[in-house]
């Protein structure tokens, strides 16, 4: 089974001939319902862990990881895609430019744009580590991750391919709940966006919030805390001591406590107590508790991970002190630009041109030009320019031809500079002109 597959992949097949593949095996596998089982000579990766259960406890469950994935959305989803040459002499990245074969990602769907179908993927790329894109008619669709199964293959070990070094993606299984046949799509029909690799899965991406979801937890607690905190009159915790043993008075009184002192609306009311009862505070405030700093270290963490700075985010431990200066927002600014922004545009524009034309010399990429969070850094760029003048200016001036003067600047390499034979009068003899052989006497 394993051979017959290989070698339909080396020669070429459609999703008709997949689709007949899986009906044999069908039948194979014990009739109806066996695709919903991994397949005989094939592994089937599902998405790991609860995509559901990261949106319901992570994205509509907790404040700080809904914001930082606002803010990752809110940012991302400001991007546009364009093709870029490629320059084969230097090997790298040439100009941007526009053309019609773009449309599918500018108008992904009808009232969709690039930023709408940008956001879409992130969101599944943040709750389930993948995103899933296809096209139909000539529209984008996107496939709900927890749908989605990656199938692969090897001819080496086709009964574990999962672990195989020739392993590689054969296609992809679309299968929401209730279907009996589920939607086979081939590599080159499907963008898959994973940029966070999973250690443990080939082909198969990992949600950031994975590692923090200990902290998540931590979170909520403290969440909770702080609410009860305040459903109990916002006061420590008391224990109240009963010289009676009669179990009945003790209920009596604690019930008649609980309506007359305890909640919100009775803090700081003065507590009447019998004769032999004596209270006692347990337990410690947010101050002892120096809960600010507690929560705060916590939202720190999460925002770690997510890859973007707390000041940016506007987490607690962002907001204070000098971290709010000009010179500290600009360093968050970069760094959630640098490190974590254009990275996930790179990988996006690398996965969806699968699903745009190919151009001769030319590549799918991302255009930063007009995004507004990197304007203070295309100040930096035109600073970077007239630096770069000055010095081919400077080599011109010193005899290097024009042409390799800018190849040295541009590729930083001063090895490429070409020199014509010409040097400045200051580097003549005293009474020598201009051109004239060094060892004439004028």
């Amino acid at each position: 089974m394993g051979s017959r597959w290989s070698t339909l992949t080396r020669s070429g097949f459609t999703v008709d001939d997949f689709v007949g593949m899986m009906d044999e095996w069908q039948l194979e596998g014990g009739g109806a319902g066996s695709y919903t089982q991994t397949l005989q000579g094939q592994t089937a990766e599902p998405i790991p862990h609860h995509f559901v259960g990261y949106v319901r406890k992570a994205y509509k469950g907790n404040a700080v990881a809904f914001a930082c994935h606002l803010t990752r959305l809110m940012l991302f989803s400001q991007i546009r895609f364009a093709y870029r040459t490629r320059n084969r002499q230097s090997g790298r990245p040439g100009d941007l430019f526009y053309t019609s074969e773009l449309g599918v990602l500018e108008r992904p769907w009808p009232g969709g744009t690039t930023g709408d179908l940008a956001g879409r993927m992130l969101q599944d790329v943040d709750f389930a580590g993948n995103a899933y894109v296809t096209v139909i008619d000539g529209r984008m669709h996107r496939m709900r991750p927890d749908f989605v199964s990656i199938v692969l293959g090897s001819e080496s070990e086709p009964d574990d391919p999962d672990v195989a070094l020739d392993s590689s993606v054969l296609g992809y299984f679309y299968a929401p709940p209730g279907r009996t046949r589920p939607r086979m799509l081939l590599p080159e029909q499907v963008a898959h966006f994973a940029p966070l690799p999973d250690p443990e899965a080939n082909y198969r991406g990992m949600s950031w919030l994975t590692p923090v979801l200990r902290e998540l937890k931590a979170d909520q607690a403290a969440t909770t805390h702080k609410l009860k905190f305040f459903e109990n009159a916002a006061t420590p915790n008391i224990i109240i001591k009963h010289e009676t043993g009669d179990l009945a008075k003790v209920r009596q009184f604690a019930s008649w406590f609980r309506e007359q002192q305890e909640g919100a609306s009775n803090a700081y009311r003065t507590l009447h107590l019998t004769a032999g009862s004596d209270p006692e505070v347990v337990g410690k405030d947010f101050r002892e508790l120096d809960f600010k700093a507690t929560q705060g270290a916590g939202e720190t963490r999460i925002a770690a991970a997510a890859g973007v700075h707390p000041t940016i985010v506007g987490l607690s431990e962002g907001m204070q002190g000098s971290s709010l200066n000009a010179g500290n927002f600009s360093a968050a600014r970069r760094l959630t630009a640098d490190r974590t922004l254009r990275f996930l545009w790179s990988n996006a524009a690398s996965s969806l041109s699968t699903l745009v034309p190919q151009i001769a010399n030319a590549e799918l990429a991302y255009d930063p030009r007009d995004v507004p969070f990197l304007q203070e850094d295309e100040k930096d760029a035109a600073q970077i320019h007239r630096e770069q003048a000055a010095t081919i200016g400077s080599y011109i001036t010193a005899g290097f031809t024009p042409g390799s003067a800018v190849l040295a600047v541009v590729n930083g390499d001063p090895t490429l500079l070409e020199h014509t034979g010409l040097v400045s009068v200051q580097l003549l003899p005293p009474g020598n002109e201009l051109g004239a052989d060094q060892g004439d006497t004028p």
